[in-house]
């Protein structure tokens, strides 16, 4: 009787960045499962298209699967949007168990950056009862670091992870230092305080931008940069290192200063 195994993969942030381990992993599945967001011309979304140009180049049949529609109302609350969150990944797992249940055989699931950062693969596959493994990739955390020649933290100080969503009450919390993803409404923008920023999207990518900083002074640059980056390639994924100013005050008046 044939099982089903599946293997997760981290692919960096651009095809050049699969790991030795990355591509053997991947040409030794018997396909790769991948969702598909769509297009605004009908065809496949850019990040589908880079999975589908992996998957030619080492001999696998990818097999695309509708992604469930999120409620991605940027003003839900936490609670709402916990649910949201959970409920996309348990329509996510019954999509693509429906395959796994009709193609048994090793799977692989091709993640953007690396499994551990703020993605959805490990907790969707989770629920699926089956097993499987994590191979690392490239952080977009690491791109950035490396593409602006900083160290994430200060020296034997620690840096915060966290997303636009959750910026406001982090930095009220007193956290000077942070890592910031998914925050496509540039929430660092409505922060009080002085701050420097590290800023890049789409790392990785033929097209990336890069811009670094006063916040201030530099917004402009990083709005303009960020529209470019979408025109070029049709999406936008952007991170950056937010850092207090030396000698900045912290503590009250931390919190956003105006609405989006």
């Amino acid at each position: 009787m044939t099982t089903t195994t599946v293997r997760i993969v981290g692919i960096g942030c651009h095809p050049g960045q699969l790991t030795g381990e990355a591509r053997e992993a991947v040409a030794g599945c018997d396909y790769v499962i991948a969702a598909d967001k769509g297009s605004s011309d009908g065809g496949d979304d850019p990040l589908l298209a880079v999975r589908r140009a992996i998957c030619a180049e080492l001999g696998v049949e990818l097999v695309a699967v509708p992604d469930p529609e999120r409620d991605r109302d940027p003003d839900l609350d936490a609670t709402a949007y916990d649910g949201a969150v959970l409920d996309w990944h348990d329509a996510r797992a019954a999509a693509y168990g429906s395959v796994l249940g009709a193609r048994p055989g090793t799977v692989g699931f091709l993640v953007w950056g690396d499994p551990a950062f703020y993605d959805s693969t490990i907790r969707v596959v989770e629920r699926l009862d089956v097993p499987y493994d994590v191979l690392p990739g490239v952080s977009a955390l690491s791109l950035l670091a490396a593409r602006h020649r900083v160290v994430l933290h200060e020296v034997g100080r620690p840096v915060l992870v966290t997303t636009g969503r959750r910026l406001a009450d982090d930095v009220a919390a007193g956290h000077d230092n942070l890592v910031v993803m998914l925050d496509g409404r540039l929430q660092a923008t409505l922060l009080a305080g002085d701050w420097d920023i590290w800023w890049g999207a789409n790392l990785g990518s033929p097209h990336e931008e890069l811009v670094a900083g006063r916040l201030g002074d530099v917004e402009p640059e990083v709005r303009a940069a960020r529209a470019r980056a979408r025109d070029a390639d049709g999406w936008v994924m952007d991170t950056y290192l937010l850092r207090r100013r030396s000698g900045a005050a912290s503590g009250a008046g931390t919190g956003v200063g105006g609405g989006p």
